[in-house]
Parts: C-alpha cells; sequence; structure tokens
C-alpha cells in the first residue's frame, strides 16, 4: 500500500484515479503530476516502485498544498469572509447557498431538513 502526503491510497487502482483520494488533488491535477514526475498513469498502487512513491511524494510536498494545510487554507477564507461581514460571509454564517442560487424551493443541502411551523389546535 502506497502512502502519500499522509493518506493510504487504494491498492487496487491505477494511480491516475488513487491521487484524486487526496484532498486537492482532482483528475487534471492527478495527469499532470504524473507526467511531470514520468510515472506510468496505468500502473496499480499495489505494483508501483518505491522510486515512484517517492518521487509523487516529493513532488507534491514541493509544488503543491494539499490536505491539512489547504483545509486549514480554505477555512481560513472562509473565517475572514465572515469577519469582515461581506455578503458572502453572511451566507455562510447563515448556513445558505453563498454563489447566487435561488433559496425559494430549492437549497435543502445548505438549509437542511425543512422546519414546518407547528398548526394551531382549535
Amino acid at each position: 500500500m502506497a502512502r502519500i502526503a499522509g493518506v493510504d491510497l487504494p491498492k487496487e487502482k491505477r494511480i491516475e484515479v488513487a491521487l484524486t483520494y487526496i484532498y486537492g488533488i482532482g483528475p487534471e491535477t492527478s495527469k499532470s503530476i504524473l507526467e511531470s514526475t514520468g510515472v506510468n498513469p496505468d500502473v496499480r498502487v499495489n505494483t508501483m516502485s518505491e522510486e515512484d512513491v517517492h518521487a509523487l511524494n516529493s513532488y507534491i510536498q514541493e509544488h503543491l498544498k494539499v490536505e491539512g494545510p489547504l483545509r486549514t487554507e480554505v477555512m481560513m477564507n472562509i473565517k475572514r469572509l465572515m469577519d469582515i461581514g461581506c455578503y458572502r460571509g453572511l451566507r455562510h454564517r447563515r448556513g445558505l447557498p453563498v454563489r447566487g442560487q435561488n433559496t425559494k424551493n430549492n437549497a435543502r443541502t445548505r438549509k437542511g431538513k425543512k422546519r414546518s411551523s407547528p398548526s394551531k389546535k382549535k
């Protein structure tokens, strides 16, 4: 099992797909990493050599911000928006959609489960 950037990659997947299990690496970034390091994208994680694992690990540490530091940066950006009180910050604080979506009918993912007001008894 290969451990890259503090993440155990799944054994039976191709390395091109397995790299996307790391927070901050998507399909395009994965392809560019493999192209830069010269690792074959079709090789499976369990058949990789130690040199390939070391090359990937060192490239990611030098050139990319992934996992913990990236999560911290994203959270600090959101906190900054909330602290300065801008519109996007207020939407984050209230748990509403931030990027201009309508909220009359949809937005259940952000707003949470529907809360109905209790009906009056006669």
